[in-house]
């Protein structure tokens, strides 16, 4: 979800001052924060299942990725645009280097891929507004990984803002990544949205 600046009064944005908001909001809260258009994207607390997918999906990458190349989690990249923008993927495939790097925020010119698992209350909108996210920063692989309905899409060829080429899947059909990675990956282990046992006590 998308949360004006001005709904934030300590300490009160100011150019340059975003990334600062947006740390101060995940420490407090929890919830990871982005920044895309000068404006702070929050995003809900994933629930365990999101993080399955996330760590059986990083396994998998772990075996096979060529020489060189590494699967990382919390790890932002940098937007064309505004100077404060950034987004943080759930998993992102990135140069080995980036172990030594400085820098919290990586060149979008050096990722491989990028993944996203979309957590339960996220709308449409939402989904393809991401996908336009990566496409601006040419990000030249984007996996959309979707628990609510066991389907993934695999984003490709980003040009003029938007990908080119989607490819749709079920959990259970395997990924086929294109070069440089040139593999296919496994969905049939990745688990399914249910009912939260906590929400379903709340009276």
């Amino acid at each position: 979800m998308s949360v004006s600046p001005d709904a934030w009064t300590h300490p009160r944005p100011r150019p340059g001052n975003l990334r600062e908001i947006a740390e101060k909001i995940e420490d407090a809260t929890g919830l990871r924060v982005q920044i895309v258009g000068g404006k702070l994207v929050m995003s809900p607390s994933p629930r365990g299942k999101h993080a399955g997918v996330v760590v059986r999906l990083r396994r998998q990458l772990e075996s096979v990725l060529p020489e060189g190349l590494g699967a990382y989690e919390v790890s932002s990249i940098a937007l064309p645009g505004e100077p404060d923008d950034y987004v943080t993927p759930d998993l992102i495939v990135l140069p080995a280097e980036w172990e030594e790097d400085d820098d919290w925020l990586a060149d979008p010119a050096d990722v491989a891929l990028a993944v996203e698992v979309i957590s339960q209350s996220e709308k449409s909108r939402e989904i393809r507004d991401k996908a336009d996210w990566y496409a601006v920063a040419r990000v030249p692989v984007l996996l959309v990984v979707d628990p609510r309905n066991g389907t993934w899409a695999l984003h490709t060829r980003p040009d003029n803002g938007a990908y080119q080429d989607v490819l749709p899947g079920k959990f259970g059909e395997s990924v086929p990544l294109p070069a440089p990675l040139g593999f296919e990956v496994a969905t049939d282990r990745f688990p399914v949205y249910g009912t939260s046992p906590r929400t379903s006590q709340v009276s």
